[in-house]
């Protein structure tokens, strides 16, 4: 990347070179234009936060509204008509809404509910392994990364296990679209899809309540209160399932290529398993699932590093931007496990302030029994086509930062 403006227009128009390597203008962006003017090909004026103490600054920032509502010109632009439905949710949602909607679904997502679940977890584990070919090139992805949190939200929710393909399909749809008009169609009919699907099945658990998350929240809908309405419990319901399982595989597969590239790293783990935790902390802040938080926009002017951000322009916070900051970590673009301060709060990749991602501590749990029950027993696992590069997504706005494949070979030896 030799000049800022040719970085700024890498992260406007998403250029696959971009996509491949995102960190190279990231850090063209944090030294010369931290927070940056764009114009994405949506059309709407946005502003790139890229530096650590912008980045967390703004993630609590009451002036940047996530209140899709007050911002509806431009989030037609991006979106279009047939996400408004499915985006009636917390993460959409400023105060007192946004405290009313995560208060009723937090239970479910407290560290120690989610460590009752490691049984569990650690049996869909060994069952998606079990059936994994050794000795012959697997895409890991849709072999163990995808079905693992599919599987556990699946479970959590009550969607019953022939659903969990289609949940995956229609999800993948929504998440990889693009602006034409061949993808806007695919995106909306997915979106009619699910919306459809959730109504079905609130209405299936309605009359045949089970002991699962969905059915909790049913009984809150239909209670007394009325602290729930009909759409928000739809649109809750997609949140959960949506959210719950793609930045977890993602996550899973970021985190498997980079151990394959770094084994010295993932042997200090073995050596001492207690850097498992921390492991997992560094390799979401080395390269998290979740590139950018999903979109805010300017209540009034606002200035950050210097900038005037003006009332109405749509704001990107470049959570993998500020997990390298050189002014946060020191020597960012290394991967180190026994890095120290590798607290869960030190780096961004879940969020900060009201919208942390509740489900933080699934993903984590997820996380570190996939890799270790993975390594432990395919200690020899390789890449199938170590000439061959990674290849990652390319989509039109970095919201994901994932690989599209990743064909290995558990047991070469096998």
């Amino acid at each position: 990347m030799t000049t800022t403006q040719e970085a700024v227009a890498a992260a406007e128009r998403c250029t696959p070179e971009f996509r491949r390597d995102p960190h190279a203008v990231y850090a063209r962006l944090r030294a010369e234009a931290p927070v940056c003017p764009m114009r994405p090909p949506h059309g709407n004026e946005t502003y790139l936060i890229t530096r650590y103490e912008d980045a967390r600054a703004a993630l609590s920032d009451p002036r940047l509204s996530k209140d899709m509502y007050g911002a509806m010109d431009a989030y037609r632009r991006i979106f279009g008509d047939s996400s408004i439905a499915l985006d009636d949710n917390m993460l959409n949602s400023d105060a007192p809404k946004h405290t009313r909607l995560r208060r009723l679904v937090n239970s479910a997502f407290t560290p120690r509910r989610v460590q009752a679940l490691r049984p569990r977890i650690e049996q869909i584990v060994r069952e998606l392994l079990d059936a994994c070919p050794p000795g012959e090139p697997v895409d890991l992805l849709p072999a163990f990364a995808f079905p693992l949190p599919i599987i556990v939200i699946c479970d959590l929710l009550g969607v019953p296990a022939e659903d969990r393909s289609r949940m995956q399909r229609l999800s993948t749809t929504v998440a990889q679209t693009g602006f034409g008009e061949e993808f806007k169609r695919a995106q909306q009919q997915a979106e009619e899809d699910l919306h459809g699907y959730f109504t079905e099945l609130i209405d299936a658990k309605r009359n045949r309540p089970g002991d699962d998350l969905l059915s909790a929240l049913i009984a809150v809908r239909d209670g007394a209160d009325g602290s729930l309405t009909q759409n928000e419990l739809v649109s809750t319901a997609f949140l959960l399932m949506f959210a719950g399982h793609k930045t977890t595989a993602y996550l899973i597969g970021n985190a498997v290529h980079h151990l394959l590239h770094h084994p010295e790293q993932w042997n200090a783990v073995r050596e001492n398993p207690e850097l498992i935790r921390a492991a997992v902390e560094e390799l979401v802040r080395y390269d998290g699932s979740v590139e950018t938080a999903t979109f805010r926009y300017a209540t009034e002017d606002v200035e950050y590093g210097g900038t005037l951000i003006p009332k109405g322009a749509l704001v990107q916070i470049a959570l993998s931007s500020a997990n390298r900051d050189p002014a946060k970590f020191d020597s960012p673009d290394e991967l180190d496990m026994r890095r120290p301060g590798n607290a869960q709060d030190a780096h961004l990749g879940f969020g900060h302030g009201s919208h942390y991602c509740l489900g933080a501590p699934l993903a984590r749990l997820e996380t570190q029994l996939a890799l270790t029950l993975l390594f432990d027993r395919f200690p020899r696992m390789a890449l199938a086509d170590p000439a061959a590069g990674p290849r990652w997504l390319q989509v039109p706005f970095p919201a994901f930062r994932g690989l599209a494949e990743l064909p290995v070979v558990l047991d070469p030896a096998g």
